[in-house]
C-alpha cells in the first residue's frame, strides 16, 4: 500500500514540481543547517510559503529517519502512517521498523486526506531522494516526545525531526480579527512573540500564548512535541531562519497567513 499524493497540482506543481523546488530553493544557503537536528517548515503552498520552506532544507543532514510531524485540519487523533509516501517526485520509504514500534496508534485513513506532511516531503526528497520517513499526526503533543525517543534509541537511529506549521492566520475566512489596522505590524508582532517562546523552548509558554491571544498557529501541538524533544535529548539551539507572510506575496493583508522556518541544532 502506498498513501498517493492529494494536493499535487493544487499546493505545487505536478508535471514541472523539480523546476518549481529550485525556484525556490534559488539563492537559499543556510550553511548552519549542516548540523541541524530538527525544523519547523510551513505547509501551504508552494507560491506562498515555498521559499521559506527552502530555508528548513538546506543543507539538511542525512539522516537515518525523517521523523515528520503533521496536523490534522479534520480533526483526526494522533496516528502513525505504516505505508509509503508517494510524491510527483517518487517514492519516500516508510521506516517501518521504527514506525511500527511507536506506542501510537495507526491509522491510515486519518492520513489520507491531511496535507501537512505531504507537502513536506518534495522538499525532502529534493535534498534526499533516498530519504526514509516516519509520518505522525499529533494532535496531542503529549507523551509523543518520549516515544520518538525511545525507538530512536532502541533501534540506534540518527533521526531529523520535521514538525509542519503555519502560523498566525488572519482574516474573516479564518474568524481571527483582532486588530483590524496595521494588519501587517501586528501580524508580524503576533507571531514574533509566539516565535520567541519557541526560540526558548518554552513549550508551555507558547501554548500558554496561543490560548491567551487565539493566534491561530494550527501545527501548535507538532511545535510542542518538537520542542519536548529538544529538552529532552539535549539539542539546546534554536534560530528563526526565515519569516514572512502571504501578505507580503500578494501585497494584501486582509487575509494574510504567517510563515516561518525554524532550525534547531
Amino acid at each position: 500500500m502506498v498513501r498517493e499524493p492529494i494536493v499535487a497540482g493544487q499546493f505545487y506543481e505536478d508535471a514541472r514540481l523539480k523546476e518549481q523546488l529550485e525556484e525556490c530553493f534559488a539563492g537559499v544557503d543556510v550553511s548552519e543547517n549542516r548540523k541541524l537536528k530538527a525544523c519547523i517548515s510551513p505547509h501551504a503552498g508552494y507560491v506562498f510559503s515555498g521559499k521559506c520552506a527552502a530555508h528548513s532544507f538546506s543543507n539538511m543532514p542525512k539522516a537515518d529517519t525523517y521523523v515528520v510531524l503533521g496536523l490534522s485540519h479534520e480533526g483526526h487523533a494522533n496516528s502513525v502512517s505504516h505505508v509509503d509516501w508517494k510524491t510527483p517526485l517518487g517514492v519516500l520509504k516508510n521506516d517501518t521498523e521504527f514506525s511500527q514500534k511507536l506506542n501510537i496508534v495507526n491509522n491510515e485513513l486519518s492520513h489520507n486526506h491531511e496535507h501537512s506532511i505531504e507537502v513536506q516531503l518534495p522538499f525532502l526528497q529534493h535534498v534526499h531522494p533516498d530519504a526514509k520517513i516516519v509520518p505522525i499526526i499529533v494532535s496531542d503533543h503529549s507523551g509523543v516526545a518520549k516515544e520518538i525517543d525511545r525507538v530512536t534509541r532502541e533501534l540506534g537511529r540518527k533521526i531529523i525531526i520535521i514538525a509542519s506549521s503555519d502560523f498566525t492566520h488572519y482574516g474573516p475566512s479564518y474568524n481571527y480579527m483582532p486588530f483590524k489596522e496595521n494588519v501587517k505590524e501586528n501580524l508580524y508582532k503576533l507571531d514574533k512573540e509566539a516565535i520567541d517562546f519557541i526560540l526558548k523552548f518554552d513549550v508551555k509558554g507558547f501554548l500558554g500564548y496561543v490560548d491567551k491571544t487565539g493566534a491561530t498557529i494550527c501545527g501548535k501541538e507538532p511545535i510542542a512535541a518538537l520542542l519536548e524533544y529538544c529538552r529532552l535529548v539535549g539539542i539546546g539551539k534554536a534560530k528563526l531562519l526565515k519569516y514572512h507572510t502571504s501578505g507580503d506575496i500578494l501585497g494584501d493583508y486582509s487575509a494574510a497567513v504567517g510563515y516561518a522556518s525554524i532550525g534547531f541544532y
